[in-house]
């Protein structure tokens, strides 16, 4: 196709990607939408010194407070569960609303990361952290020159979403080891705000696996193409200048997928859907699981070894002049019993920079990706990530 040939003869990187990005290939991200800590102390939280990576203390709790929020880069190794609240807040609105709702909200996250709320978390906060987006219209009321003030085009594959399951006022991400404890706080967040309504929620759970990469529900490696390092998380992830500085943008999208059908394929057949070896990840041009995706190696016969329309070509950065994501992927199941319908699949997460990172993804995806057919979206948002604080003052009070 004219897009991968373009990209097959040139040796260029897309802006915001380094080329030891790049060394991490196309690695299956399933976002279908493109398809990605510091830990403190027990007594204190730091309130003003900068986000960073450290290790973790006995109690294996995570800083909520920081330049950015925890559950995104921090943990570097996700936690299990999570527990994803998509919610309006439908009476009438105005930025003084928002700025006291945001205010509430970071009262609620301080209490609970800190281990205040025993009725809540009688045994502590463990590895809980909490993320919180605003979605277009709340953005929008606050200032619409924002990053986020914009949501989610249409996409070819979101096919016959129901509105109520597209767009939202609030994004609330609670993720930790104790997955029994993740609704209580879920409850608590949306209780912290007045009128708050639940749009729509999905558990999830991630498989083993250090770091990013895991196996996602078709059983194939996920969250290898991502950003790693501080400079490129900066160049990728966090928004830099401007009052949203320290924040970033989120895409939630939940993925139904057909892993029956997928799995009746052949094994070689799935393999060249994906461009990877389910076995071990290897990229079907050769070499280790991180190595890159080598999109010009062909066969004697002239015919690509990672197919025109496998995921890992269609999402290579290189095609859509786009930046990396980071990705979160947690496994889902709304299986009920005697269900005749499976709805089990994927909770896909990515921050960004620009929302144009994810948007030039998926409409490439939607165009030459053949494992776009086994995937419905089900449910999709944005949001503007606020940043983190550092602090006492109002979550949100710099926008």
């Amino acid at each position: 196709m004219t897009a991968e040939r373009g990209a097959d003869s040139a040796d260029a990187v897309a802006p915001g990607v380094t080329r030891r990005g790049l060394l991490w290939g196309g690695g299956i991200g399933l976002g279908l939408g493109a398809v990605g800590g510091a830990l403190a102390a027990a007594s204190a939280r730091p309130r003003t010194s900068p986000d960073s990576a450290a290790s973790p203390s006995p109690q294996g709790r995570v800083v909520a407070r920081g330049i950015h929020q925890a559950g995104i880069a921090r943990p570097a190794t996700p936690q299990k569960n999570t527990v994803v609240v998509v919610a309006d807040v439908p009476s009438p609105m105005g930025a003084p609303e928002v700025r006291g709702a945001l205010d509430a909200l970071g009262s609620a996250v301080d209490r609970l990361t800190d281990g205040a709320d025993a009725a809540v978390l009688p045994d502590g906060p463990g590895d809980l952290t909490i993320t919180v987006g605003v979605g277009p219209r709340w953005v929008s009321m606050l200032d619409p020159q924002l990053p986020g003030a914009s949501g989610l085009p249409v996409f070819a594959s979101d096919g016959p979403l129901d509105p109520g399951l597209s767009g939202g006022d609030l994004l609330l991400s609670v993720c930790g080891s104790d997955a029994g404890v993740l609704h209580a706080i879920a409850a608590a967040l949306l209780d912290a705000v007045p009128g708050a309504v639940r749009r729509w929620s999905q558990t999830g759970v991630r498989g083993a696996g250090e770091g990013t990469i895991v196996r996602n529900p078709l059983g194939y490696h996920d969250g290898i193409v991502v950003p790693r390092t501080d400079a490129e998380l900066d160049a990728n992830v966090w928004i830099t200048d401007g009052p949203a500085a320290g924040g970033t943008i989120a895409v939630v999208r939940r993925l139904r997928l057909d892993v029956a059908r997928f799995r009746g394929e052949s094994a070689e057949r799935q393999d060249a859907i994906v461009g990877r070896r389910r076995a071990d990840g290897v990229p079907l041009s050769g070499g280790g699981a991180t190595d890159a995706v080598d999109l010009r190696a062909k066969t004697p016969e002239g015919d690509y070894l990672v197919p025109a329309r496998s995921h890992a070509r269609a999402a290579h950065p290189s095609f859509t002049d786009s930046a990396l994501m980071l990705r979160r992927g947690y496994a889902y199941s709304n299986a009920t019993a005697g269900g005749t319908d499976a709805d089990d699949g994927l909770l896909f997460v990515c921050f960004q920079r620009e929302l144009e990172t994810f948007v030039r993804t998926q409409h490439r995806l939607d165009e030459v990706d053949d494992l776009m057919t086994y995937a419905t979206v089900t449910a999709s948002a944005s949001f503007l990530v606020l940043p983190g604080r550092t602090t006492d003052g109002a979550w949100g009070s710099a926008l």
